[in-house]
């Protein structure tokens, strides 16, 4: 179909890609329950990310793995954004110099806290922009999903002209549903990814969509790569 890589895979598993001929354009630090739940805006978490994330950051430059992903974390009633970017910025400041030398991107996730992530903190664009701004390093970066920041912002491309130099890596899938990025839901992708070839983003795109019930999974894969093909 033309993909060169997949995403979201653990240790164990990079060699199996590595053999089918594919870049594991994502990793994990770790295999972990409350993944998602537990991130750098507590600094109650940060001894256990950064252990994480030292521990497999030299092993992910060892097999050419680009991308780590980490996460911001869930919210506390009593941490408000200001807290919770500082705390960000502490936290991952500490494995950017790491980062930097193994040439590795620790990508930190924007997701929605609307439908999938309720409680999420990092759900818009400007908080992690502000840890990105905070934390100055060319190998920590967002990954900037497309669909979730859809459903919490909206004005995708004008997001991005504003903000490319901070996003690292993107995800894909259709609104509403999380389905097919095609003409059955609201984003124009042909458009999006025009418009980040434009911005000159030389990383990686991820779909991470659920195939429309029906329909055959490889037909709506083979469709995707076809629609972001720019």
């Amino acid at each position: 179909m033309g993909f060169v890589g997949i995403d979201l895979l653990h240790v164990d598993e990079w060699q199996i890609a590595h053999d089918a001929g594919l870049t594991v354009s994502m990793g994990y630090p770790t295999r972990r329950e409350r993944f998602i739940e537990t991130g750098f805006n507590n600094p109650a978490n940060h001894a256990l990310l950064l252990n994480e994330l030292e521990t497999t950051l030299p092993h992910a430059a060892r097999a050419g793995i680009p991308n780590l992903i980490a996460m911001f974390g869930n919210r506390d009633a009593a941490r408000d954004d200001r807290a919770a970017i500082d705390y960000c910025i502490s936290g991952l400041a500490k494995i950017s110099p790491l980062a930097e030398e193994s040439g590795v991107t620790v990508c930190v996730e924007l997701l929605n806290s609307r439908i999938d992530h309720p409680g999420y903190q990092g759900d818009h664009t400007a908080f992690g922009v502000a840890v990105m701004k905070g934390v100055n390093s060319p190998r920590v970066k967002l990954l900037y999903d497309i669909y979730h920041m859809q459903i919490m912002e909206g004005d995708v491309i004008r997001t991005l002209q504003d903000n490319i130099q901070w996003i690292g890596h993107f995800h894909t899938a259709g609104v509403p549903g999380r389905m097919d990025i095609n003409d059955t839901q609201e984003i124009n992708y042909r458009f999006v990814a025009r418009s980040i070839a434009d911005l000159g983003f030389t990383g990686y795109i991820s779909h991470e969509f659920r195939p429309s019930p029906g329909r055959d999974p490889l037909d709506c894969i083979r469709e995707a790569y076809q629609i972001i093909d720019v």
